[in-house]
């Protein structure tokens, strides 16, 4: 599919492979690890998840950008994203919803993209050699300017990036779920408590959507910093603390490990994605970098409990090893690969996922997870 804008881009990997396409967004040059996302919808949330720090999205899915973009979808206060490829952009996208295009949406957060190459070449290349750094540079680019640009990028491992997306400052969440016209109907939202939940969720770079799901749950929602020391945590009084999602990897947050480890036994925990690996890390499992990462509203997952598969949401580059778990275990299993989706403690109030049962975007399969905390804090109060 041809543009409207025509200037060039190039994108160029690490290992010396090179995409010529259309610049798309914003002008100039990015670079981060090139990942790919599955999803066939739900660009705007994943530009927005603050776990994509540092990353250039690729979407798998051909056709990006015909419903447009708004205020609601997004899933933190800016675009996270390094960068965003696409094979076809929508340039006018058609929905009740949009309030903009997705390329000015890009262009007005300053994110450079490209589109117009082969997307179906790109992810079976990263299939094949792993997720690697890349750099996107519009309109002309010399050899030796891609390369600095490359050379000066850090990779994903052994990297911190939660210092980059966290809060600063302790702040109070009160907004639930928003729900379509009539949704509320077909989906009624859950009975409140008669007294709420006291919840305090670490910032690891969480997505709004989990918050407003804890609140629908009848909690209320305390975010801190990723660093808060655990006894900080602990003069709140909370009902549970809330490990959330981030991006980078889990070996670099050690502060956030040690005070994870501190919190065990004290409190019910409840852990998604970086929040899952942090405190698998602090019952002793590690963690390592998988090839080529899960990305996509469309991952199987089984509950090894039940034997029931979730579709799921998933977004991340690294894996906990679940045969190093002490004590632990693992709770839900990837059908497609069988890493550690989840883990459990018999001894503790405890219980994480690898996963995105808030989804956004992405199936609601798993969202029955929250209601499991609402019911692990019941039982410890």
């Amino acid at each position: 599919m041809s543009l409207l804008v025509r200037e060039p881009a190039t994108l160029l990997l690490e290992d010396g492979t090179r995409f010529v396409g259309a610049a798309f967004g914003a002008r100039g040059a990015t670079t981060g690890e090139v990942v790919f996302n599955t999803s066939m919808t739900g660009y705007q949330e994943i530009l927005t998840d603050p776990s994509y720090k540092a990353q250039i999205v690729t979407m798998t899915y051909p056709h990006i950008g015909n419903y447009g973009v708004n205020a609601g979808d997004v899933e933190s206060a800016a675009i996270q994203a390094a960068g965003f490829i696409v094979r076809a952009p929508c340039p006018a996208p058609s929905s009740w919803r949009a309030e903009g295009s997705l390329e000015d949406y890009l262009k007005a957060n300053g994110v450079v993209g490209i589109a117009d190459i082969d997307t179906r070449a790109l992810v079976l290349h990263i299939r094949e050699r792993g997720a690697m750094r890349g750099v996107i540079v519009s309109g002309d680019a010399a050899d030796a300017d891609l390369e600095a640009r490359l050379a000066a990028e850090p990779p994903m491992t052994g990297r911190d990036l939660v210092r980059a997306v966290s809060c600063t400052e302790p702040y109070t969440w009160t907004a639930g779920l928003q729900r379509l016209p009539g949704e509320a109907e077909l989906h009624a939202p859950p009975a409140k408590p008669a007294r709420p939940y006291r919840v305090v969720a670490y910032d690891f770079g969480v997505k709004f959507n989990i918050l407003r799901l804890l609140v629908d749950h009848g909690c209320e929602v305390t975010v801190v910093p990723g660093d808060t020391p655990a006894a900080d945590v602990l003069a709140r009084s909370p009902d549970g603390v809330f490990l959330s999602n981030g991006p980078g990897d889990p070996a670099a947050v050690g502060y956030a490990v040690d005070n994870v480890r501190a919190l065990i036994g004290q409190v019910p925990i409840f852990g998604i994605c970086l929040g899952h690996q942090v405190l698998a890390r602090a019952l002793g499992a590690d963690t390592y970098k998988l090839k080529f990462g899960h990305r996509g509203g469309n991952q199987p997952v089984r509950d090894e409990a039940t034997g029931r598969v979730e579709i799921t949401s998933q977004n991340h580059g690294f894996a906990v090893d679940g045969a190093k778990l002490e004590g632990a275990q693992v709770s839900h299993v990837n059908l497609n690969d069988g890493t550690c989706e989840g883990l459990s403690h018999p001894g503790y109030p405890l219980f994480s996922v690898q996963y995105h049962p808030e989804a956004s975007p992405g199936p609601h399969d798993a969202g029955y997870l929250f209601e499991r905390f609402t019911k692990l804090m019941d039982a410890h109060r």
